[in-house]
């Protein structure tokens, strides 16, 4: 593997990832993503703004990473298996893991603790690796589904897209809500202003969420949140927008809302038909300590059914 790659230019006064990109002979956006990794000094100081134009005659110094291995490797991380077979496998995730090797997690992922822990994996598109169906944001913990087969991942997809397959999840959401019951129809969208997170956008993709109430605590609401679309943090960005986010969210939720130990939000249950078989397959996923300690720090007693898992 070759060693990181550094380039030093002066400043021409113009836009920084526009010179350092056209100096190191890569793209823009690599140029821009180096940048915001810290990657970038000027005069000695870390400059992670694309569009900044430091003065001419500034000394920048870029680092480029060595590459990395392109396949992700497999890791003997502890993962909870519920079910699988040569098509198929029902995972859970647990909370602050991340699904996919990405820039700043190469390693120590759900994909890196499938490529241990699963038998028979044929590989998705002809590459060995599993076909994540659906994916839960980091901080997120609960179900996942993962195809051992392009035969598989076609299938399960086509349920996702068609609405045939069911994800509920179990939300701790900020304040009271009165009503019973509830539905969210509001388009999502990626940030303006921070492409990292989203926002309500009537140009934006179609998200529907569908919302019970289980039981009402000290300032904050146990929800069952049903989804029919699957966009990036819609519960999150959904729940927000009502005026109850998720608690200990982040992103989205309120700097002095209930103190809990984690982002409130468990994938509990999914329902799908299998692609072999044709078996309707439903599962639970038990409750995180974690997630029941934040359900205690709101007052709540859990509901009957929800203490059988």
């Amino acid at each position: 593997m070759t060693d990181a790659q550094t380039v030093e230019i002066t400043a021409a006064g113009g836009r920084l990832d526009v010179e350092l990109a056209a100096a190191a002979g890569i793209t823009r956006s690599r140029a821009a993503s180096l940048m915001e990794q810290g990657l970038c000094l000027v005069d000695g100081e870390p400059e992670r703004k694309a569009g900044a134009k430091p003065r001419a005659g500034a000394r920048v110094r870029l680092t480029i990473p060595a590459p990395q291995p392109a396949e992700p490797q497999p890791e003997n991380i502890p993962l909870e298996i519920l079910w699988q077979d040569n098509d198929l496998a029902v995972v859970v995730k647990p909370a602050g893991m991340v699904v996919h090797p990405a820039a700043g997690n190469p390693d120590g992922t759900l994909v890196n603790a499938l490529l241990y822990a699963l038998d028979h994996l044929g590989g998705i598109g002809g590459e060995l690796r599993p076909g994540i169906v659906h994916r839960l944001d980091k901080d997120t913990s609960g179900l996942l589904l993962v195809a051992k087969n392009d035969t598989a991942q076609l299938a399960l997809s086509r349920q996702l897209q068609q609405r045939e397959m069911e994800k509920h999840y179990l939300a701790l959401a900020e304040g009271i809500l009165r009503e019973d019951a509830g539905r969210i129809d509001m388009p999502i969208a990626r940030s303006k202003r921070d492409r990292k997170q989203m926002t309500i956008d009537p140009q934006g993709r179609e998200a529907v969420t569908e919302w019970r109430v289980l039981a009402r605590g000290n300032g904050c609401t146990l929800l069952d949140v049903h989804i029919l679309t699957g966009r990036t943090h819609q519960i999150r960005v959904h729940l927000r927008s009502i005026g109850h986010p998720v608690c200990g969210d982040p992103i989205y939720g309120y700097p002095k809302g209930l103190k809990v130990p984690r982002l409130m939000l468990h994938a509990r249950s999914l329902a799908f038909t299998h692609p072999a078989s044709g078996e309707r397959m439903c599962f639970t996923a038990p409750l995180p300590e974690a997630f029941l300690r934040g359900i205690k720090a709101g007052g709540i007693q859990l509901p009957p059914a929800l203490e059988e898992t």
